[in-house]
């Protein structure tokens, strides 16, 4: 057959491949929301300690804020503004695949041998397993810092600025589910590295909180060139704020979140595909 007339073919095998994924993976997040919501009470209580556990981070902030005006010339609205977009981001990708630092458990214990078995992607099992509804309480805390947030800024808010937020918080997600895949696919290997992906994820997200002018400017250079968690919200939010960039890039850099976020993801899938066609199972 001819590449031209083979392709067409191998497209039409990833778009059945994706929607058969999305279809199990809405099948199995579908049966653990009912199972969640079967004990209401329960279900309010986890999602309401969700909410206050994230919350006791910006407590520090509006703490730290008391005894100072600006942190890193950043005023409380402004640092509200990062603290929102980069929380609302990972509470995203938590929620969809924050159930990937599993899979070091399953690759040592032999359980994903069972995934292998069943007539469904092995990455939509692991993403929707025990698929976490209380992870909604992140998210709603981090948003209501947002809107919070929006609302205090001395920012005219445009269609264009409200569309950058918009994409800012879809890209943000993507690269947070880029690290998650990312980390999955390095347990095929390493088996119990789940505190070495956290350490990009929710340590990530500790980092995107607070202003990047607070921070070393080497490891600034390292989350914007290295694994790059700037462009979840450091960067773009410069541009909203008006606020000059730490190392001095050129200022289209700060439009470069689709392009980062697509590029990651497509290594994700790369790592992903690598690390299960290596999977040996565990010989017992």
């Amino acid at each position: 057959m001819a590449d031209h007339d083979r392709w067409p073919a191998v497209r039409e095998g990833w778009r059945t491949a994706a929607a058969q994924g999305l279809y199990a993976y809405g099948l199995i997040v579908r049966m653990w929301v009912r199972s969640t919501l079967a004990y209401r009470a329960s279900f309010v209580m986890m999602a309401v300690g969700n909410f206050a556990a994230c919350a006791l981070d910006f407590v520090a902030i509006l703490l730290m804020f008391s005894q100072i005006d600006a942190l890193g010339g950043f005023t409380l609205p402004e640092v509200a503004f990062l603290y929102g977009t980069s929380g609302l981001s990972l509470g995203l990708a938590d929620l969809l695949l924050g159930s990937m630092d599993r899979l070091g458990r399953r690759v040592r214990d032999g359980t994903l041998d069972v995934l292998l078995l069943r007539p469904a992607p092995v990455f939509a099992q692991v993403a929707a397993d025990r698929f976490a509804l209380r992870r909604l309480g992140r998210i709603s805390q981090a948003l209501l810092v947002l809107g919070w947030s929006v609302t205090r800024l001395d920012v005219d808010w445009t269609a264009g600025r409200l569309l950058l937020v918009v994409l800012m918080t879809v890209c943000g997600t993507a690269i947070f589910g880029a690290v998650f895949t990312t980390g999955a696919a390095f347990q095929f290997w390493a088996q119990d590295a789940a505190e070495v992906q956290n350490s990009f994820t929710y340590g990530g997200n500790a980092l995107l909180q607070y202003p990047p002018t607070v921070f070393a400017k080497d490891l600034v250079r390292g989350v914007t060139f290295v694994v790059p968690l700037a462009f979840v919200n450091w960067l773009p939010a410069l541009r909203l704020l008006g606020r000059p960039d730490p190392l001095g890039l050129p200022g289209w850099v700060d439009f470069l979140g689709p392009a980062v976020a697509a590029l990651m993801c497509a290594g994700a899938a790369l790592a992903w595909r690598y690390g299960l066609r290596g999977y040996r199972s565990t010989g017992s």
